[in-house]
Formats: C-alpha cells, structure tokens, sequence
C-alpha cells in the first residue's frame, strides 16, 4: 500500500492557533468588507462564542494580513462617528483562502482518520 502524500505546506502545523485565525479573518471578509470590531462580532456571533478575538489579537492579524496584501484596508469617514477602517478580502486574499480551506480540510480529515483509527 502506499503512503499518503505529505500534509499541504500551506497550512503551518507548528503554527495552528495563527492558522485558524488568518482564515477565519479571511473568511468573513470573503462575505464583504468588515471593519475590526465588526469582524470580531461577527466571528463571535456566527461561532456562538467559540471564536472570540481581543483587540490586542486582532489587529496585529490584520495589519500582517494586510501587509501580506491578503487584504485591503481603507479608512472611512462616517457621518457622527470617527475614522474606521475597512478591511476587504484582495484576490490573492481569495486564492490564500482557498488554499488555505482546502489545507485544513485535509489536516481534519487525516486528524478524524487517525482518530477514528485509534478508537476502533
């Protein structure tokens, strides 16, 4: 029988925790731009408080994500309400998305197989 193929390289083992939030930054803004505390509610919201991200976690995400040209910030100047910026999802942001759900579907299928494999 011959061994599976090695893991994705995409997808940074040793690095989980930041793996899970970049794609699930870049997932909610694949539904549109989101300012950040938007962004955090909503990822809140849509997890039923399994995802919650403090402000000190979530705009260094941002502004590496946004270094990365993965997204686009723009400041907005919004009648009665100070300076915001909004984040939107680039096409290399989408094609790393893309990459990135196919990576990690294959890491919890291999995962669920290992575990199952260990119950059984």
């Amino acid at each position: 029988m011959t061994p599976d193929p090695a893991p994705s390289p995409t997808l940074d083992i040793q690095n989980l925790s930041r793996s899970c939030n970049q794609i699930l930054i870049l997932s909610t803004l694949a539904s549109g731009p989101h300012h950040g505390y938007q962004l955090a509610l909503e990822l809140e919201e849509k997890s039923n408080g399994a995802f919650r991200f403090q402000h000190g976690t979530l705009y260094p995400i941002l502004h590496k994500l946004e270094n990365e040209r993965l997204i686009r910030g723009d400041w907005l100047d919004e009648q009665s309400r100070r300076r915001r910026k909004s984040y939107r999802l680039t096409a290399a942001g989408q094609k790393y998305l893309e990459e990135q759900t196919a990576a990690w579907r294959e890491f919890f299928d291999r995962l669920f197989s290992l575990i199952e494999e260990v119950e059984t």
